[in-house]
């Protein structure tokens, strides 16, 4: 059961400030396998197009019919789709459900 649980959800702690003020380094966040499409609002992580061993967690600011326009929300402090390109949506296996860091809740 605790592996099922590993395939589906994941605890995740955020690394950095490129997502401040929504996220802030140190923030513990819940993330679930994706189930759906990605939508413009969704925070997503995704590996790093690269470094593929390191996660990224970045806002979805737009989209086309396969491709992901990924943000953080502090572009001072973010590598993100202006540094590296639109990243192809089946890239995306997590989606950002819930924040435990006690800021905002992850909309703007």
């Amino acid at each position: 059961m605790i592996r099922l649980l590993t395939t589906v959800v994941r605890r995740i702690t955020v690394v950095g400030s490129s997502m401040e003020p929504t996220y802030r380094d140190g923030d513990r966040l819940t993330a679930v396998r994706r189930w759906r499409r990605v939508r413009v609002g969704d925070v997503v992580v995704v590996p790093d197009p690269r470094d593929p061993t390191r996660p990224l967690l970045k806002r979805c600011a737009a989209r086309d019919a396969r491709r992901l326009d990924l943000r953080g929300d502090n572009p001072s402090a973010s590598t993100d789709s202006r540094d590296f390109g639109w990243v192809e949506e089946r890239r995306v296996h997590w989606l950002v459900v819930q924040s435990s860091g006690g800021h905002d809740q992850g909309r703007r």
